[in-house]
Formats: structure tokens, C-alpha cells, sequence
């Protein structure tokens, strides 16, 4: 079929999309199985950046998201649909999360630590080390509700440390406590990375993206793991979020989403090399806003995220 303009060939890939359930995205098809919103398509609300990750959305829906290589935290107003620079000088920030007083919660692996940030010029060191050791480089981190603080120490060498190797022998998953402890809580990963939990606190999903595989743990009262158990394999994933009917969203080769049970249910393809790190946004919590190394993307959807 020959089209006479890229608004035609749109327009006729979304009737192709009616008719057989899927939706082609800048020559890629999206199997969306009614996830995504209606004639949806990625829209691109910046560019120019050196690698993006670690988005957070706020309590009134915007996003927060780092820029690595620049050493920025920006922010994406909902309302306004622009970006500003929220933090310069970010502790070369990567994951980020909020917890429930509003502190954005940030992996800030230029110095190995985890800091808590009030505002763009407040910070508070909470991790520098574990026990004697400088941690690997804190990734990404997820806040339960009940405030203890999850996070991923994967340690990938960075052009701006002195250091050339991890002074930790092992590549663990960490939690950070009300009690301002630190407690190692598993050490069996090759490299792990992204995380998200259930809203109730109750489930932990974690990425160990050197083996391609997520797995799934029950969370305790005190906030200890247990029942650690294969959730995806062969499924090699940066950062993840989930919907309001525990679907998990794995950012890596696009976006791949998954049922409750492990089963694949959608992809989103996404146009750049590597997709980092997703989660949902706006107001309603309806949207997707992707990280996507120097670009990042919105994706209305049918489906929300928790807030």
C-alpha cells in the first residue's frame, strides 16, 4: 500500500490496529490488548539529553527523572507540559522514587550513597557505606509504604570515580529502615537493577538484569524478604512500574508488560537503543512517561499506575 502522506499511513495503521488488536508505532507494532488509550501514539516531550532514568511522579502527577551523564535532576510538569531543571550538581543521581512526606528518595552513585532530598538544595545523606565498605553505586530504589526503603547496588564501572574496582565482593539487594539501618537482604544476583512493589507493601519485584531474569518476593511485617521466586526469565530489564491491577512494566527492548502470573500480555516498542526506565504519570496516573537514553516519551493509556 502506498500512502500519500505520514498522516494517511498513521491513520491507516490504526484501522489496521482496530481490526487485529495491535497498533504500529514508527514502523514497529504495539500489542496492546487494550492497555493503551485509544489512538494513542508515544509523543516526545524532550530530546537533547545524555541518558535518562530513574522517572518518579510526584503527588500532583509530574515526574522527576535523572540525566546521569549531566549530573541533573529535570522535571516534567503535567500541567504545563514542559521540563525545567529541578538539581544541578545531583550526586550523578540514576534511580529516584518518593516517599510519603513528599522527599524524593535518590540513588546518588557519583559518592556510592543514598540521599533524601527536601528540595533542590536540601540533602540528606542517609547510606555512605555498608559496614566498613563503600557501597557498588546505588541504582534504583523503591519506598514501601510503610517507609522502608528498598534499593539495588549493581556496580558498573563510572568514568568520573577514581576507584577501578568495587571494594564489595557481591551485588546485593539493600533495605534502609525506620531504625536508620542498613541490612543486606540478598546477595544471589549477577547485576541487579530495577525494582518496584506492590501498593499494599506486600510484594517486591527485582530485576537481576546480568542474568536476564525477575524475580518476586514476599514482604514481611518487619520488612524482611521471603519466598524469593522466578517471575520472568530470559527478559533482560532495566527499571519497571506497575498498574493498579498489579501488571509490571519492564523497560529494556521498549516496554514489555506482564500479568500478575508471569505471562506476557503487551509490548510497547519504543524508538531508541535502550529503553531505561518507565512509570506512570498525570494527574490520573494514566499515562506512561518513558526514559529512553536522549530522548524521553508520554504514552496515554487505559490503564493507571498506584499512587
Amino acid at each position: 500500500m502506498l500512502y500519500k502522506s505520514n498522516r494517511m499511513k498513521r491513520i491507516a495503521f490504526m484501522i489496521l490496529g482496530c481490526l487485529f488488536g495491535t497498533i504500529p508505532i514508527f514502523g514497529q507494532e504495539m500489542i496492546a490488548n487494550g492497555l493503551v488509550a485509544d489512538g494513542a501514539q508515544l509523543e516526545e516531550v524532550g530530546h537533547g539529553f545524555a541518558f535518562t532514568e530513574g522517572p518518579a511522579v510526584d503527588r500532583d502527577g509530574n515526574v522527576y527523572f535523572t540525566d546521569q551523564p549531566n549530573n541533573r535532576i529535570w522535571k516534567y510538569d503535567i500541567t504545563t507540559d514542559q521540563l525545567s531543571v529541578y538539581m544541578e550538581s545531583a550526586g550523578r543521581a540514576n534511580g529516584l522514587f518518593f516517599d510519603k512526606n513528599g522527599n524524593l528518595i535518590a540513588c546518588a552513585d557519583e559518592k556510592n550513597e543514598l540521599w533524601r532530598i527536601s528540595g533542590p538544595t536540601h540533602v540528606d545523606k542517609l547510606v555512605k557505606n555498608y559496614r566498613d565498605s563503600l557501597l557498588n553505586g546505588p541504582n534504583d530504589v523503591w519506598v514501601a509504604p510503610k517507609g522502608t526503603i528498598y534499593f539495588t547496588d549493581p556496580y558498573y564501572q563510572r568514568d568520573y570515580w577514581t576507584r577501578t574496582s568495587p571494594d564489595l565482593h557481591v551485588q546485593a539487594l539493600y533495605c534502609y529502615g525506620k531504625d536508620e539501618k542498613l541490612e543486606q537482604l540478598d546477595t544471589d544476583f549477577i547485576k541487579p537493577n530495577g525494582l518496584v512493589g506492590t501498593a499494599d507493601g506486600k510484594t517486591l519485584y527485582v530485576a537481576d538484569i546480568g542474568a536476564s531474569n525477575v524475580y518476586r518476593y514476599r514482604i514481611q511485617k518487619d520488612g524482611a524478604l521471603t519466598e524469593k521466586t522466578l517471575f520472568v526469565t530470559n527478559q533482560r530489564t532495566d527499571g519497571m512500574t506497575i498498574d493498579s491491577d498489579g501488571r509490571i512494566y519492564l523497560a529494556g527492548n521498549g516496554i514489555t508488560v506482564y500479568d500478575t502470573e508471569g505471562v506476557q500480555v503487551a509490548h510497547i516498542p519504543v524508538p531508541a537503543k535502550w529503553t531505561a526506565n518507565v512509570c506512570f504519570a498525570g494527574k490520573l496516573r494514566d499515562m506512561l512517561f518513558i526514559t529512553a537514553g536522549d530522548k524521553v516519551f508520554t504514552l496515554r493509556m487505559n490503564t493507571k499506575g498506584v499512587k
